[in-house]
């Protein structure tokens, strides 16, 4: 059932994406262009995301629990450092030169150019390097599963009880 509503929470995100426009580089770069065209409709699209995302995790909280869990997992790590930074900075950079994103790139996948491929295939690269960086920089512990995936053992805190 996990996968199921997985899935369907894609479906959805990506109808979302496409309905409005997000799948589009050039809305989005247009976005970006303060001092040219600009074009708003990204910030609304965000905004309605904002506003969605609040109510959301307010009607999650009430239940105390998740519906395919037996508990909420959240971040637990509150520190800005050079990863996190350097991250950013690639993300906004391949955001801004393309017009893309992860989730409107992959959404966009069904009418694929090849400036969405060469994107889709140096976001892959990028995430497989982020592993490997991960990898390097914390070796694993023996029989720990979370370091195999690539996470860290401070990133997650399994803790019912904390909320952001």
């Amino acid at each position: 059932m996990i996968v199921l509503s997985g899935l369907l929470a894609g479906l959805l995100f990506g109808l979302g994406l496409i309905l409005s426009g997000m799948t589009d580089p050039a809305r989005v770069i247009g976005f970006l262009d303060v001092t040219g065209a600009w074009d708003p409709t990204l910030m609304f699209v965000l905004g309605g995301a904002v506003v969605t995302t609040f109510i959301g995790y307010r009607m999650v909280w009430r239940r105390g629990r998740p519906r395919f869990g037996a508990r909420f997992q959240l971040p637990s790590r509150r520190d800005v450092d050079g990863r996190l930074l350097g991250g950013a900075v690639l993300f906004g950079v391949g955001w801004a030169l393309s017009g893309y994103c992860p989730g409107p790139a992959l959404a966009s996948l069904s009418a694929a150019s090849w400036p969405l491929v060469g994107f889709v295939a140096a976001m892959i690269l990028g995430w497989w390097l982020a592993r490997l960086g991960s990898a390097v920089a914390q070796p694993p512990v023996a029989g720990d599963a979370e370091h195999r995936h690539g996470k860290r053992a401070d990133d997650v805190d399994e803790r019912s009880d904390e909320r952001p």
